[in-house]
């Protein structure tokens, strides 16, 4: 006769958390043992709480809600990690391997809910991690075992009889960013939606919090809806830790030279593959490699100085997590980088041009340069902005822009009579540029998180570096009509520069805890 097994028996464990917030009095007694226990630095939290004021006086009160790691069961921090140092145990817990972590915080920008943060004492990426150490020996996790209350509860969603899977299984409970489809593990129990939606209350006047002044740090994303907040109830966020946007200005600037890095070699390889420019053109024997190399060199640099831990950079390619498109993108760039040195190397021997087999392999290797970047930001699930479709098509024609652009005033000097051919494909790509970009004006986009940060772009903070990049691209095709010359090669890499940076840092702009 066979033997009958429990559920318990058969699955194994799946740690999960409930919070309750009928029960929680905002002691942050949790986030003083989370920081004893797990020696986190004054200035970063693995958790906290923050503090909602709902409603209006006399009828107003409190509203909390603790922040951590939602241990999501499709976690986006997993996939983006180039190296796995983000992983999901068997047991579900999401934790992290110190040992190597590159700091590329890719992790950060997939995160839906702001749970992770770069340790400044070792500057690697760091969040609750549900006590791990102590769920392995038989503990509990050092926040519910302090919590005077008891809003907080840990146990086995598979385990019928826990505390844990009875209160999911029975009472109504919710989860932060359903709609982000990581299914999260982290419950809540009560609590308000104006905590739960981070753009749900508005920012207090002048970014005074309880505590706290926010927005006055550069590069910080100020908490709360700096509009009108997206819930009918009157609610204002009275404490909230500060936050920062992961990539900075150095990402901008990847962007924008590797967009010159594909097109410089890939404009003039399409032009010989379609007969305009001669294979022994000195423009594509040796200003599209040398001038491509340069900025992809500059790329790589980039790349590198934006990590935390720089040392650690050849782990992307040495233990590559190959669902990561950072790690996918340092394989195609190093590819390319071997065609554009095979090609010098060509005409440093003479090789009678054209290697149409370097040609071949490398107009594909090009392609990819111009556009995995699309696939790298939308990997970055929660910045809504990033999630087009039309982003790889968007990224591949600001490439032709760059490219062009670039090898323009080289040309002037080894081949003028490529110069209009090139003009024309600068000034082209540039004005459908400003064709599609006229859509994040005049067309609304598909979530609240999106539609801020477009507005943070066009009208908010980072509007200056949009409005000049749009006036810098439209001056181009105007001065193209005009008298074509040099200086549309110059105003639209200034003005794609431009809006690059305000298209990076606007994505970032959106609070999500």
């Amino acid at each position: 006769m066979a033997e009958t097994l429990t559920l318990h028996q058969v699955a194994p464990v799946r740690w999960a958390k409930v919070v309750d917030h009928t029960r929680c009095i905002g002691c942050h007694a949790c986030s003083t043992a989370c920081k004893s226990e797990n020696q986190v630095p004054v200035g970063v939290h693995r958790t906290y709480v923050k503090y909602v004021d709902v409603g209006r006086f006399p009828q107003a009160r409190r509203a909390f809600q603790v922040t951590r790691c939602n241990q999501c069961a499709e976690p986006p921090c997993v996939f983006a990690c180039p190296t796995a140092a983000m992983h999901r145990r068997p047991d579900g817990i999401v934790d992290f391997d110190k040992r190597v972590c590159i700091g590329c915080k890719a992790c950060i920008a997939a995160c839906p809910y702001d749970a992770i943060f770069i340790n400044p004492e070792d500057q690697s990426a760091e969040k609750c991690n549900f006590c791990a150490q102590r769920l392995d020996v038989g503990l509990e996790p050092a926040c519910v075992v302090v919590c005077p209350t008891e809003a907080l509860l840990v146990g086995d969603l598979n385990d019928g009889t826990s505390r844990v899977s009875e209160t999911v299984g029975r009472d109504v409970v919710a989860v932060r960013r359903p709609e982000k489809e990581t299914q999260p593990k982290l419950f809540y129990v009560g609590a308000h939606q104006a905590t739960l939606d981070p753009i749900a209350a508005r920012r207090p006047k002048g970014g005074i919090f309880l505590w706290s002044e926010q927005g006055s740090v550069p590069h910080q994303v100020t908490s709360g809806h700096p509009r009108t907040p997206n819930n009918a109830a009157a609610a204002i966020l009275a404490y909230d830790v500060p936050h920062r946007a992961p990539w900075d200005w150095r990402v901008s600037l990847y962007t924008w030279t590797k967009g010159i890095a594909a097109g410089a070699w890939l404009v003039p390889a399409l032009l010989v593959l379609a007969g305009v420019l001669e294979p022994a053109s000195p423009l594509w024997t040796w200003a599209a490699p040398v001038v491509a190399g340069a900025f992809l060199v500059a790329t790589g640099a980039l790349l590198v100085a934006d990590l935390s831990r720089p040392e650690r950079f050849y782990m992307v390619l040495t233990r590559p997590q190959w669902r990561s498109w950072l790690a996918r993108g340092g394989v195609i760039l190093s590819g390319y980088g071997t065609v554009l040195a095979l090609h010098a190397l060509e005409s440093v021997l003479g090789v009678p041009p054209p290697s149409w087999a370097l040609l071949w392999a490398g107009v594909p290797l090009a392609v990819l340069s111009a556009a995995y970047t699309a696939w790298l930001f939308a990997q970055a699930k929660a910045r809504d902005l990033w999630q087009s479709p039309l982003l790889p098509p968007i990224l591949l024609l600001q490439a032709f822009i760059a490219g062009a652009s670039a090898l323009a005033p080289v040309a002037a000097f080894v081949e003028p009579e490529a110069v209009p051919a090139l003009l024309w494909i600068a000034a082209g790509a540039t004005l459908l540029h400003l064709l599609l970009l006229a859509g994040e004006v005049t067309m609304t986009h598909a979530t609240a998180h999106a539609r801020l940060a477009a507005w943070e772009m066009t009208s908010g903070r980072h509007a200056l570096f949009f409005r000049v990049g749009v006036l810098l691209q439209a001056l181009a095709v105007l001065a193209f009509l005009a008298a074509p010359g040099s200086g549309v090669a110059i105003l639209a890499l200034a003005g794609l520069l431009a809006y690059e940076h305000a298209f990076v840092q606007a994505g970032q702009a959106v609070p999500l805890a």
